[in-house]
């Protein structure tokens, strides 16, 4: 579409070169001055001006820029620049200009000038260079979003000037970075910033490097301590004063920042990573929280990080996160008395838990994958305590150019763009908290009621010992006791109940049989098949079908059964002589026959309710039989691989296992086949026998081929939070005695406390998103009052300065305010569906 009009916009664009049919323009747009010569680039129009009505304009030009007073006043004691050399460092590009400083005895200062008119000096000594505020502004929004370096951004300007090398500009790029270092570090203090003290996580990074290229004497930070770094001088002197620390070697996996810290390669560098304490919760950086690391990940340096960062705040519980905490923690209290007293934690801190992030644990060993585990302590809700890494990626882009940066530089760069990344979640937690809000709760209703089954199942058949369980792991909560989860509790042996299988219900019917004979009430046709041995047999021979070859040998008793089938149900002579008609009498396979059971007779066609009743009874059986087969078959499965894994060497040993495998493998094939089948039927027969209320589904569910699993399988997608246990462990209608076995009832037990602490954490998590919601309401009215107030402090003076302070203060209240009412509006109806679902958890616990 675009292409057809291609040639009209090249003509437009090299029409704006020339003077845009303004040859015959005899005077000014603005003044009527004639012989106009310039058009201004800025403008949107193509009006020609004289030079003395041009608004921008270079020194070739004859412009000359008064400072110092009023446009069109003159000023009667004027100060040319030095040397009469100005350069203005603009986004138009870099220009020479003629300036005029005021010179009268009221006059301020040269720079103070400049600033005046959004200028911004490059030295405050007989300034030469300035940058205006726009460019300043323009390069610090740009750095954020595109990481673009100041050598990239000044260079691309001198192009914008001159594209051709044939104009002379002198290189500004060392006055450029010192106003842009400057315009940062005002920019930080202007702002305030966010706070919250519960969630922390610790972590390094080794892409933040530094060479070992000047020193702080040379090149100091601006903040000192202000920001997010620390204070650099106290720092480096509580380092020198502990060198001959030594640290501990990891007991846990081979952790190379434990063991390598005080190996890790530092020639030329001044600095090898760089650690950070960070906010969990919301992935924000603290202040003082952030430093050098001299040489690896030493103890020493991430125990400065975090106690200086606590050092003012005022906790109840404190939950830490660090990838290497199972070793970190071990002696930090006694660490902690060597720092100053100011920086020792406080007592009142009742509860300091310790973890090692989600996505880092399955690198420790077993013991610590439970004892420092998110997924097993309450009170944390849905937090993997992984913020500080999803936070590098967005600062590691600059790492290449701040490597290169003396230690000042560096510092106050990274406090800035730590600085946007807090301001940037901070306005976008509106968007953010209703998304997780929106996200969590679906999957709270889903693992509650995960749960809940997987709870009502074995309540069924196991109700004292899952009482013991809950006892056990609300005491192992309570104690807050770093233990191993295995041994939560000891082996429990369940009471004795009958359970339901095959051969039960078999049993059961025989009895029946046996009193309908005695009662003279007993349907039998023949004296050696009665109803329930007639079901009985056919589900048998249905069994052996789809075995197939299995044993093909013994479906020659189906001729036999047939016929005394025809006694119990005469209409199927006439149903199996019309399906020969139309099979034209060819032979078919045993397997493929037909029985023509209850459940496979249309209900046009009557049917015996007794008989039906009696297939209902076998088929329930037989369905929670092969759930059975299939459970205890995975089981073995997974034992086999298992001991595979550990102990067999060699091609004929894993040769052997793998046809024990295959084996197996046909054993889980066949169960889930017959409980298809079984399920199928019970569907079918349930309304014919009153049974669709009874509640077998609970039980007897639909088998997919991802239930197939074992209960500590996980599906694509699923985490240890995010896992579901599939149905078929839900255990009702299990034996005692198949708990009993292979370790299955420990197994069981673990499932259930896990499945129990997943839909706390979800729980945990709605909670938490509320109190949160909550908290940045309140944090923005309180932060828009106290900007208010300074605002009124700043009421009392009448100054020029005063004024300027109070706009800005009133601009800072009302933007805390919008955003205030901004999140509230967006999170009403989430909230109100939040506390409708609330009160109906009420009503039905209260009933």
């Amino acid at each position: 579409m675009w292409l057809k009009y291609r040639g009209l916009f090249l003509r437009e664009i090299i029409h704006l070169e020339g003077r845009c049919n303004k040859v015959g323009a005899q005077c000014c747009s603005e003044c009527d001055c004639p012989t106009p010569e310039y058009r201004c680039r800025d403008c949107l129009g193509s009006e020609l001006y004289c030079s003395a009505c041009i608004l921008i304009s270079l020194k070739t030009m004859g412009l000359c820029i008064q400072l110092g007073h009023p446009t069109g006043q003159r000023c009667l004691t004027p100060r040319r620049a030095f040397n009469d050399d100005f350069v203005i460092v603009d986004s138009h590009g870099i220009h020479e200009v003629s300036l005029d400083f005021c010179d009268c005895a009221t006059a301020e200062s040269h720079f103070q000038q400049l600033l005046r008119i959004s200028w911004f000096p490059s030295t405050t000594l007989d300034p030469k260079t300035a940058a205006t505020f726009r460019v300043l502004e323009q390069y610090h929004l740009l750095s954020f979003e595109s990481k673009v370096s100041a050598y990239e951004f000044y260079h691309s300007l001198r192009q914008m000037s001159d594209n051709t090398g044939l104009l002379p500009i002198k290189d500004h790029y060392e006055s450029f970075m010192r106003m842009v270092c400057k315009w940062r570090h005002l920019k930080m203090l202007k702002r305030s910033g966010w706070l919250y003290a519960l969630f922390l996580a610790i972590d390094a990074n080794f892409q933040l490097k530094r060479k070992a290229v000047s020193n702080d004497n040379v090149d100091p930070s601006l903040s000192r301590g202000w920001g997010y770094f620390m204070e650099e001088e106290a720092y480096k002197s509580f380092l020198h004063s502990s060198a001959d620390c030594v640290q501990e070697k990891s007991t846990c996996s081979s952790h190379k920042a434990v063991n390598m810290a005080d190996t890790k390669c530092n020639r030329g560098l001044a600095a090898t990573s760089l650690g950070t304490v960070d906010c969990t919760r919301h992935n924000m950086k603290r202040p003082n929280a952030v430093g050098d690391l001299q040489k690896g990940e030493k103890y020493i340096n991430m125990d400065y990080l975090f106690f200086l960062t606590l050092r003012h705040a005022v906790l109840d519980t404190l939950n830490v996160s660090y990838d290497i905490v199972c070793q970190w923690h071990k002696n930090l209290w006694h660490r902690m008395s060597a720092f100053p007293l100011s920086m020792q934690l406080s007592q009142a801190i009742k509860t300091v838990s310790f973890f090692v992030p989600k996505f880092h644990l399955p690198a420790h060993i077993e013991q610590c994958q439970t004892s420092f585990s998110f997924n097993f302590k309450s009170g944390v809700g849905r937090t993997d305590g992984e913020a500080p890494e999803r936070g590098w990626a967005n600062i590691n882009p600059v790492a290449s150019s701040t490597k290169e940066m003396g230690p000042g530089a560096r510092r106050d760069t990274l406090n800035n763009y730590f600085g946007d990344s807090n301001w940037k979640k901070i306005v976008g937690l509106g968007s953010t908290m209703l998304r997780k809000m929106k996200d969590v709760l679906p999957e709270r209703e889903n693992h509650r009621e995960v749960f809940e089954d997987l709870d009502d199942g074995l309540r069924d058949e196991y109700g004292a010992t899952l009482e013991q369980w809950r006892e056990q792991v609300e005491a192992w909560e309570q104690s807050k006791c770093e233990i191993v989860m295995v041994m939560l509790c000891a082996h429990l042996d369940p009471p004795y109940i009958t359970a339901l299988t095959m051969a039960s219900v078999q049993l059961e019917l025989a009895r029946e049989d046996q009193v309908d004979l005695q009662m003279g009430t007993c349907l039998a046709l023949d004296e050696d098949c009665t109803p329930s041995v007639l079901i009985s047999t056919g589900l048998e021979l249905e069994e052996q079908q789809q075995r197939m070859k299995a044993d093909r040998a013994s479906l020659g008793r189906i001729d036999t059964w047939a016929k005394m089938q025809e006694l119990y149900m005469p209409f199927l002579a006439a149903l199996r002589a019309s399906e020969s008609s139309i099979s034209n009498n060819v032979a078919i396979a045993p397997e493929a026959i037909k029985l023509w059971l209850p459940s496979q007779i249309s209900r046009t066609v009557a049917c015996d309710t007794r008989l039906q009743d009696i297939e209902w009874k076998l088929q329930y059986a037989q369905a929670h039989d092969a759930l059975r087969s299939l459970r205890s078959n995975l089981r073995a499965q997974s034992a086999i691989l298992k001991y595979k894994d550990r102990n067999l060497r060699g091609q004929g040993a894993n040769t052997r296992a793998r046809n024990t495998l295959k084996a197996v493998e046909v054993r889980i094939e066949a169960a889930a086949s017959t409980y298809e089948h079984a399920h199928k039927s019970l569907v079918v027969l349930a309304p014919r026998v009153n049974q669709t209320q009874s509640g077998w589904h609970s039980s007897l569910r639909p088998l997919d081929r991802a239930d197939i699993r074992l209960m500590t399988d996980l599906l694509w997608g699923e985490s240890e939070g995010t896992k579901k246990l599939s149905w078929i462990w839900s255990m009702r209608g299990a034996a005692p005695n198949e708990m009993d076995k292979d370790n299955t009832l420990e197994d069981m037990r673990i499932e259930w406390c896990k499945a129990r602490a997943r839909a706390m954490h979800w729980a945990e998590e709605v909670e938490l998103l509320k109190e949160e919601m909550r908290r940045i309401q309140q944090f923005f009215e309180w932060d828009a009052q106290r900007w208010d107030e300074r605002d009124l402090g700043n009421a009392l003076q009448d100054t020029d300065e005063c004024e300027g302070q109070m706009a800005y203060a009133k601009c800072q209240a009302v933007l805390r305010q919008m955003l205030a009412e901004s999140f509230k509006t967006s999170w009403a109806d989430t909230l109100a569906f939040v506390d409708s679902f609330e009160d109906m958890d009420l009503d039905t616990s209260s009933t």
